[in-house]
């Protein structure tokens, strides 16, 4: 977009292991329930067992497909006086959290996302549908862009 305000933005996107998370979640589940399909199917029929599998496991293709594109849609860019979050591959959104309207930052990783070394940062305003986060940070950067988040956060309060 030539016009756009975030035209010129230098965007930065969450780290390549977020792929590999959200792949083995997508795949772990698919092959679980493929595998109770299977056996619930089967207790009326092989055939049906069988077609129930198959269609789980082509839906679970589909969603790895899906996954893909999902995490690559998403960004943060740091500018002078606020922060841009996009993400969406169908309905793309976009973000901005001004940082002295941010009121806290937490940095949180599950157990999949901590044995790869990630975190994700959320962001907590006054708003209450405010939901910016940046999932898939490796912990160095996750930690560096908290820091610097809740300086630039308290700097902008400071101003108000």
């Amino acid at each position: 977009m030539e016009g756009s305000p975030t035209a010129n933005v230098d965007w930065r996107s969450p780290s390549p292991r977020l792929l590999h998370v959200r792949r083995l979640e997508v795949g772990g589940a698919t092959i679980v329930v493929a595998l109770v399909a299977g056996i619930l199917g089967a207790t009326t029929s092989t055939r049906d067992g069988l077609i129930a599998a198959g269609v789980v496991l082509i839906a679970g293709a589909i969603v790895l497909a899906f996954t893909t594109r999902r995490v690559r849609a998403w960004g943060y860019a740091e500018r002078d006086e606020d922060l841009l979050v996009r993400r969406g591959v169908l309905f793309s959104r976009l973000s901005v959290v001004p940082y002295g309207r941010m009121q806290f930052i937490d940095v949180t990783a599950g157990p999949i996302e901590r044995s790869f070394g990630l975190a994700t940062v959320r962001l907590h305003t006054a708003a209450a549908a405010s939901d910016a986060r940046i999932p898939g940070l490796g912990r160095d950067e996750a930690g560096r862009l908290r820091d610097r988040l809740a300086e630039l956060g308290e700097a902008q309060a400071a101003g108000l």
